[in-house]
């Protein structure tokens, strides 16, 4: 899969506003760095929201299986 240069500056831009990246322009080179804590801390709420999902989808779940049950009685 390949991706255009535009693309990837637009991608790298809106990381650096969410605070996931730095960058630093030196001439016609521009470096960009990984903040390590703002990753650790999106992977910490994204692994929470996960969480919550999959217990919702578990009572949902088992909800579906009283209602198929209850139907074959």
């Amino acid at each position: 899969m390949s991706i255009s240069l535009p693309a990837v500056l637009q991608h790298l831009k809106s990381m650096e506003g969410s605070g996931l990246v730095r960058s630093e322009k030196k001439g016609r080179v521009r470096t960009v760095r990984l903040d390590a804590k703002t990753l650790a801390f999106a992977e910490s709420w994204i692994a929470e929201r996960r969480s919550e999902w999959e217990a919702q989808l578990d009572r949902f779940e088992t909800y579906v299986q009283t209602l198929k049950k209850n139907g074959e009685d």
